[in-house]
């Protein structure tokens, strides 16, 4: 039976995958040392996922909490399932702008030399295995933020006769911006997953995520914006909002659209492929707008106030123009709106919080 390996495994992206290919028969093997406990404290910590893995998919899935910088330990992963590995989804990241400031060493640690220990691995023991890396659009640094905006009541938008107006593509520059080391770090082990396809010949795949989300997710302050939202609607937990008047546009995808769309590129790889993802302009939404759409799902209002300091590497308006990745698989498609997805977090959450 092939196996897929999925790091991250108990966080957002990660879960979402261990269940996609658990119930389609596959055995997953997921890495997750619940680091984000460690970088967001104990609100943020996935073991009451990963607990729920274990227990709804006994047989198919095995967890191994294990660092994915420790050369030694992840080399013996692979050498135990060798070729059998098919498929290698990396959903493990250092994933703030904030906590990078803090301490560099560790997020450039997590997200470069993480990816090139997973990289070298999989080139010695699964060369034929696809590797699909979840990148972020925050490579293209704050180039976004030199767009036309025009001021609406709710949101900023580009001026309607842009190129970028449908969405911004994988031709946007990545150079002469500022990244924040997040993105540096990402960036770093963006480039790494194409030069594995292009000099190496691996199955190689970049996806630059926007705003990935669902009801997995985690949420917390610096991390999750959509689940920390809902989250402290339904708690009274005060939330800031920070800069650009709160009108800051965000496209928004669903775990499980994401996971579809890494099957779909499963079933037919390419070889050092790029691709922008996210809600595109199917699902998206201001900070107010999202305020509106929970207090109204929530049925009660949110006790927020407005910090007039954006955070730095913050992209006043993001949406991903998905075109590309559709013209390569047309048979994929969006299934979860906004208001499907804030609508899930909260349903699916409201007891445990």
């Amino acid at each position: 039976m092939p196996v897929v390996l999925v790091t991250g495994s108990a966080g957002l992206v990660g879960s979402e995958a261990v269940c996609f290919f658990c119930d389609r028969g596959y055995t997953v093997v997921g890495i997750d040392n619940n680091l984000r406990q460690v970088f967001f404290g104990e609100e943020a910590s996935t073991q009451w996922n990963c607990d729920r893995l274990r227990q709804t998919y006994p047989q198919q899935y095995i967890h191994h909490s294990v660092d994915i910088r420790d050369q030694a330990a992840i080399a013996a992963l692979f050498q135990t399932y060798g070729s059998d590995i098919t498929l290698i989804i990396h959903a493990a990241a250092q994933p703030s702008h904030d906590w990078a400031a803090r301490d560099p060493y560790t997020d450039f640690t997590v997200n470069a030399n993480g990816t090139l220990v997973l990289l070298e691995n999989t080139r010695h023991y699964c060369p034929e295995a696809v590797f699909i890396f979840c990148s972020t659009n925050k490579v293209y640094g704050d180039t976004p933020n030199r767009l036309p905006l025009i001021e609406h009541d709710l949101r900023w938008e580009v001026d309607p006769t842009h190129p970028y107006h449908q969405g911004i593509d994988e031709t946007m520059s990545l150079d002469q911006t500022q990244h924040s080391l997040f993105g540096a770090s990402k960036l770093a082990a963006d480039v790494l997953v194409q030069e594995y396809g292009r000099y190496f010949g691996l199955k190689t795949t970049v996806f630059r995520g926007g705003c990935l989300t669902g009801p997995s997710h985690a949420g917390t302050k610096l991390h999750g914006f959509l689940s920390y939202l809902m989250r402290c609607t339904v708690t009274g937990q005060p939330y800031q909002v920070y800069g650009y008047k709160g009108k800051q546009v965000r496209d928004n995808i669903h775990s499980y659209d994401l996971i579809n769309a890494f099957y779909h590129v499963y079933l037919a790889p390419r070889v050092a492929e790029v691709y922008n993802i996210g809600g595109s302009r199917f699902s998206n939404c201001s900070m107010l707008e999202a305020i509106h759409l929970c207090e109204a799902i929530a049925d009660r209002k949110l006790n927020w106030c407005y910090v007039d300091r954006n955070r730095i590497g913050d992209h006043i308006w993001w949406i991903s123009d998905i075109s590309k990745f559709q013209q390569h698989y047309p048979s994929w498609e969006f299934t979860y709106t906004i208001k499907d997805i804030l609508g899930e977090i909260f349903t699916q959450n409201v007891g445990r919080w």
